[in-house]
């Protein structure tokens, strides 16, 4: 598929055709001729020039998971500071993998619960919803080191949670 972009004044359209790629230009009238003229000539699975576009792709899941945990960390009222300290926590614990288990000691899961099974007192589906387990790690972390940033100092201190 051709790519299309105005600069100024100027319409410009770039395709890979027959392995050279083809640029055209036309003042913005002629642009829908300029358009046809390229996708005319150019195969439908040609590569084409992405330059000036940006692609967008699905966010990782550790994306996804920490997108989630900082809108839950901010309804509990912790500020941006405590959402940091919770990040560097999970990270080391899981790399905010969902799915993580550790193969010596059993523990699972964002929060590396331990046994795992504590995670069902947030939900049902806490084997495979990242958003129970964050549920979860946030009350465990409030209960037991009052802010994520006290949960992450014992940490390090300690090598654990």
């Amino acid at each position: 598929m051709p790519t299309h972009r105005t600069i100024g004044a100027t319409f410009v359209a770039t395709a890979l055709v027959g392995g050279t790629v083809t640029t055209a230009a036309a003042a913005p009238p002629a642009a829908a001729a300029v358009r046809q003229a390229i996708a005319a000539t150019a195969p439908s699975s040609a590569a084409v020039s992405t330059a000036g576009t940006t692609a967008r792709k699905a966010p990782s899941r550790k994306a996804r998971n920490k997108a989630i945990a900082r809108l839950m960390v901010r309804a509990r009222g912790w500020t941006a500071v405590q959402f940091a300290c919770l990040v560097r926590l999970w990270e080391r614990e899981s790399g905010w993998n969902h799915l993580a288990r550790n193969p010596r000691s059993g523990a699972y899961g964002i929060p590396q619960a331990l046994p795992a099974g504590k995670m069902a007192s947030a939900g049902k589906d806490w084997r495979t919803n990242p958003k129970t387990q964050i549920k979860w790690g946030l009350r465990y972390i409030k209960s037991r080191y009052g802010t994520p940033c006290a949960a992450w100092i014992h940490a390090r201190s300690r090598g654990w949670y």
